[in-house]
């Protein structure tokens, strides 16, 4: 029962993602902004929907136990929701799944952005490692560990790059030109 009730608010909150960005999408590109890493977008989709799938399959048609440590990974998972709901409210208008650069905009660099670069990423790892562990599904929290890394290293760079040339994102975080500042 648990396993439901969670995995339907996650579909659900990501179906509300997917409309807030999509809203912001539009008002970011009437303002004259661009998406830059087009090519991989449809990959990391696919790979989020593998993993709901991937999830579902390991839990319901392998009949896998709850986990004996489901109230801390439980909790893990919660304190993760929090504060990607921290990096949508401090980003306002410029979040979104997708990497929407506006020219000459100003960096947001408040809530945990201040402190790190991308911890939307980091909520994102955490929880692709963690929701699976919950239910004892480890070839899902494994597997979607490892491709959300590889996927992190095409989709980071192509982020910082565009916001290098674009914005004030060197200024704003103290990053040097150069390869070494990703």
């Amino acid at each position: 029962m648990l396993f439901y009730i969670i995995i339907a608010i996650v579909i659900i909150q990501r179906i509300v993602e997917l409309v807030i960005a999509k809203r912001n999408e539009k008002w970011m590109r009437s303002q004259g902004a661009f998406e830059a890493g087009a090519e991989h977008y449809p990959i990391m989709v696919a790979m989020h929907i593998a993993f709901f799938i991937s999830l579902l399959i390991e839990v319901l048609v392998l009949d896998r136990p709850l986990s004996p440590l489901w109230i801390p990974l439980l909790s893990i998972f919660l304190i993760a929701q929090v504060a990607r709901v921290w990096c949508l409210a401090s980003l306002g208008k410029f979040w979104n799944t997708k990497i929407i650069i506006l020219p000459g905009a100003d960096v947001v660099k408040k809530g945990p952005y201040q402190f790190i670069r991308h911890p939307n990423y980091v909520i994102v790892a955490t929880e692709l490692l963690v929701l699976p562990l919950i239910f004892n599904a480890y070839f899902t929290a494994i597997v979607f560990s490892i491709l959300n890394i590889w996927m992190l290293s095409v989709r980071i760079p192509t982020e910082e790059k565009a916001l290098k040339e674009v914005t004030n994102y060197k200024e704003k975080f103290g990053l040097k030109s150069g390869r070494s500042d990703v």
